[in-house]
């Protein structure tokens, strides 16, 4: 099964909780505007570092799977994206747009777009605009693409609340619910019942990880900052 039809799974069943009801009706798949601008995307994402090689093709494969008829159109469609990053914002627009209530979708490929500019071992900070930039057009906050950019490059120590999504200023409790909340959302099982590639159940891991010690370290630096104000 490719990608786009398992990355729909949140858009033909009935939604758990923390999914969105009102996701488009349909398989992603199916849309031709849906998979050409995940596939310019990728392909655009590619040039934002000066370099396209076959190694981002390589990784835009390992999580945008298409199926075997559409895959030399696709390849058609990434080679000629490729060659400028010009024009990537209205595909980001394009994508926003049609899952604008379904931001789970939007992360997903997100996601996959951070695998495709770590792939060739770093991301360089012409990479990392643009992606900067589609998570600004998806309608993700600054928290939100700041939790993505420790999940795939490393949790930054002193920034857990970017990972949990919670303000500095939170009470134990909210930061707690906020912990719970995000390991619910970002557990590896959900991942997996959603059918999504091995990539993505990896990603959902890495994320299960990074939330956890992110809360570890909020209240490890709470105590530690409640110490020295006894002392």
């Amino acid at each position: 099964m490719s990608f786009w039809r398992k990355i729909a799974g949140l858009a033909v069943r009935s939604p758990d909780g923390a999914d969105c009801p009102d996701c488009p009706a349909g398989l992603p798949g199916e849309d031709p505007a849906f998979s050409t601008a995940v596939t310019a995307l990728g392909a655009k994402l590619a040039r934002a570092d000066g370099e396209a090689g076959h190694a981002e093709f390589d990784a835009f494969s390992e999580v945008f799977q298409s199926d075997e008829a559409s895959r030399p159109n696709v390849r058609r469609l990434y080679n000629l994206a490729r060659q400028t990053t010009r024009g990537f914002e209205s595909y980001a627009r394009r994508l926003a747009r049609r899952y604008r209530n379904c931001p789970q979708i939007l992360e997903d490929v997100l996601d996959g777009l951070f695998h495709i500019a770590a792939s060739d071992g770093a991301v360089s900070d012409d990479e990392m605009v643009y992606l900067e930039r589609v998570a600004e057009l998806f309608g993700f906050s600054e928290l939100v693409f700041r939790r993505l950019k420790a999940t795939h490059l490393g949790l930054a120590a002193d920034d857990p609340y970017a990972v949990l999504g919670a303000p500095h200023d939170a009470s134990d409790d909210q930061l707690r619910a906020a912990w719970k909340i995000a390991l619910i959302e970002n557990h590896p099982d959900r991942a997996r019942s959603r059918g999504l590639p091995q990539e993505f159940i990896e990603v959902a891991e890495a994320k299960a990880k990074a939330i956890n010690a992110a809360f570890e370290s909020a209240m490890r630096e709470r105590r530690e900052l409640a110490l020295v104000g006894a002392a």
